[in-house]
């Protein structure tokens, strides 16, 4: 029961991350003030929650990153999402380079999600082997 509810509160915050940085990332293409104290703080409170969440499935489940691959791929790509999508977000400086940055995060975003989903550090891609 503990297990299925801290899962829940982790797969809710995975999904008000992800659509909080697709909006932060969109409104950042447009060139959109991103200063805002809902912009600025919101993120942190979500990451935190998913982060705890986070550590503590890991007890829960007895997998940890740098014994089990898939943990230890998502915390690698966790490291990744976060440098390209602080690129897109307040680093860039054109069009273009904001919108690589944003591809690469959410293209890394998928990645984490599939490698979560599947337990793989393949990912989607084991579908394709």
């Amino acid at each position: 029961m503990l297990y299925t509810i801290v899962k829940h509160i982790h797969i809710t915050a995975v999904v008000l991350s992800g659509l909080l940085f697709l909006w932060r990332g969109l409104r950042a293409l447009m060139s959109y003030n991103n200063n805002a104290f809902a912009y600025r703080v919101l993120p942190h409170i979500i990451d935190t929650a998913l982060l705890v969440s986070a550590i503590y499935l890991s007890y829960l489940m007895q997998q940890y990153p740098f014994v089990h691959a898939w943990l230890t791929a998502k915390v690698i790509g966790l490291i990744v999402y976060i440098v390209f999508g602080y690129m897109a977000v307040k680093r860039a400086k054109g069009f273009v380079e904001k919108l690589f940055y944003f591809l690469l995060a959410v293209a890394t975003f998928i990645y984490i999600i599939g490698a979560a989903h599947l337990h793989t550090p393949w990912s989607w891609l084991i579908r394709y082997l």
